[in-house]
């Protein structure tokens, strides 16, 4: 009897296992590896831009990034950065180096700011072409079928020719 239930905690304990490894993840990236894998092999950048509080950015962690369509989509198209908007390391982008800064109770990091243009809003998600210019940078929570829609629309530029409430009309999800 023992044995048995041994063996069968095993076997459960296992496929939990396999499964868990399984589940695909979005191959997260530091700002300076996404810059450098898209000098070998230029591909858009997508960067989430999160602080360590802010409850709607562990939201869109545990709904729309953790969605396998949005996580198969984004490895096979874009270079994806979890930027933290009050980080304290320094970036490198564009020659320049961004720091941290803290004056009083405000903190952010100077990248971030430049991303969101000033406007300090959690999470943002910001669009870079292949040349690695800034495309737009979209605020707040999104949903996993908005977000289908919007990455769909910079990925494949569409937001070059066609106006996004008709993009919006016409998109087939593939959710």
């Amino acid at each position: 009897m023992k044995k048995t239930i041994l063996t069968t905690l095993f076997v459960i304990i296992a496929f939990i296992s396999i499964n868990v490894q399984a589940q695909e993840k979005i191959n997260w990236l530091t700002f300076e590896q996404a810059i450098a894998k898209n000098d070998k092999n230029p591909k858009p950048i997508l960067v989430d831009l999160y602080t360590d509080w802010c409850g709607w950015c562990k939201k869109m962690d545990k709904t729309t990034y953790e969605n396998n369509s949005i996580i198969k989509y984004l490895n096979e198209h874009y270079y994806a950065v979890k930027m933290d908007g009050e980080g304290k390391d320094d970036i490198f982008f564009n020659g320049k180096t961004y720091k941290y800064i803290e004056q009083g109770r405000v903190k952010y990091h100077e990248l971030a700011a430049q991303i969101m243009k000033g406007q300090m809003s959690y999470p943002s998600t910001a669009f870079f072409d292949v040349e690695k210019r800034l495309i737009q940078t979209v605020p707040g929570y999104l949903s996993e079928q908005r977000f289908e829609k919007i990455i769909n629309f910079f990925t494949k530029d569409h937001y070059k020719t066609t106006e996004w409430t008709t993009f919006e009309k016409e998109f087939k999800s593939a959710m």
